[in-house]
């Protein structure tokens, strides 16, 4: 993102490609379809015997190449951008699908789908443990990226009573509460290396506790939510879509919280600004710590003038339904995308639209006042 964010606008055109590879409702794969047709459209629209055309079908031809090429089972979504004339191609593979198929074509690469699925999928930590055993797993972009497993001493069970039950309670209390410090140790250290803001605890109801009572201050607050983990333990991808779907619960909480935080800071202390124009003037000046954009692009209210280094064009073909996007749209949106991510900005998408409505679905959180 930040390496392909950082280039200059090219004089040939750049094409970003983003395909799903997963099968339709009819359990087809139609992103070859897409493919073709796109490329046989927009290289009718450049002049045949221009530099600009002679760009664009080598990379539409590489880019054919690569996607013959055998893949990894894993591979649910892939980026590409490509610009022979500029000397550019850049693959990147996902285990996350987009939702639709886009081509976009400008002077610079189109980065507004992949900073909105990266903000869709964000890293957390899920921890699914019992009284003996823990999973430990990092996840981004709904992959596995790190994984760590725990194993305690189990304790049998005695039908004993008197003495030898209540040494045999201590022994279990004793073995339970070193678990969980282990599991707890373990995780701190997950989060202090990975930089992990979001935890999810998958755990049975009688754990939860003794978990809790373990748990450091500055790791309690990092918990987004608890699942219950069923008595025989789910799959591991099953308990995995568990954990994410209280992310993405959560996220749509924040997103509401978020957009107040907003218009607090543009209305009171004057940390924050809102509308693309102030959006683009708070950029130039480096103020923007943070970048709060409409997860919908044609909710974006144009503007009149972009800075000179923007995008001099932008076209976009897809197979979502009913998609009408204009250029102006598009190039603010490319734009502002850009901006943040060549002034280190942190980028937060916003899912419902309506929320940003008002101020023309963007605004900013300052790092300083002028």
């Amino acid at each position: 993102m930040e390496t392909l964010a950082a280039l200059e606008p090219s004089p040939f055109p750049v094409i970003s490609l983003y395909l799903s590879l997963t099968a339709d409702q009819n359990s087809r794969e139609n992103w070859d379809q897409f493919v073709r047709k796109v490329f046989n459209e927009r290289g009718k629209a450049l002049r045949v015997d221009s530099p600009e055309r002679g760009s664009f079908d080598k990379d539409a031809e590489r880019i054919r190449q690569y996607l013959d090429q055998p893949r990894d089972a894993a591979c649910r979504g892939l980026a590409i951008f490509a610009s022979s004339g500029s000397e550019l191609f850049e693959a990147i593979p996902l285990e996350t699908e987009f939702d639709d198929h886009w081509m976009f074509v400008g002077s610079v690469p189109h980065l507004y789908p992949l900073a909105k699925l990266i903000d869709s999928y964000p890293r957390y930590v899920s921890v699914m443990l019992d009284t003996n055993r823990a999973r430990i797993v990092v996840s981004s972009l709904a992959a596995a990226e790190r994984e760590a497993e725990i194993k305690s001493d189990k304790t049998r069970r005695t039908s004993k009573g008197g003495w030898s039950q209540a040494r045999y309670q201590r022994r279990a209390d004793n073995v339970h509460m070193h678990h969980m410090k282990e599991v707890v140790d373990t995780l701190d250290k997950i989060v202090r290396e990975e930089n992990i803001n979001q935890i999810v605890i998958a755990a049975d109801e009688n754990v939860l506790p003794k978990l809790k009572e373990q748990m450091p201050a500055h790791l309690a607050e990092k918990i987004v939510d608890t699942v219950t983990l069923q008595r025989h333990g789910a799959a591991g991808d099953a308990m995995l879509e568990t954990t994410f779907d209280a992310i993405r619960a959560r996220d749509a909480e924040s997103d509401v919280e978020k957009v107040q935080e907003l218009m607090d800071e543009w209305q009171g202390s004057g940390l924050g600004v809102t509308g693309p124009e102030a959006t683009l003037s708070a950029f130039e000046l480096g103020q923007v710590e943070e970048l709060i954009i409409t997860g919908s692009v044609d909710t974006l209210k144009p503007v009149q003038k972009l800075p000179e280094t923007a995008a001099a064009e932008m076209t976009a073909e897809t197979s979502a339904a009913n998609a009408s996007i204009d250029e102006a749209r598009l190039k603010l949106s490319a734009e502002l995308i850009k901006r943040a991510q060549t002034t280190a900005a942190r980028i937060r998408f916003i899912e419902d639209a309506a929320l940003l409505q008002e101020v023309g679905g963007v605004g900013a959180l300052l790092r300083f006042r002028i």
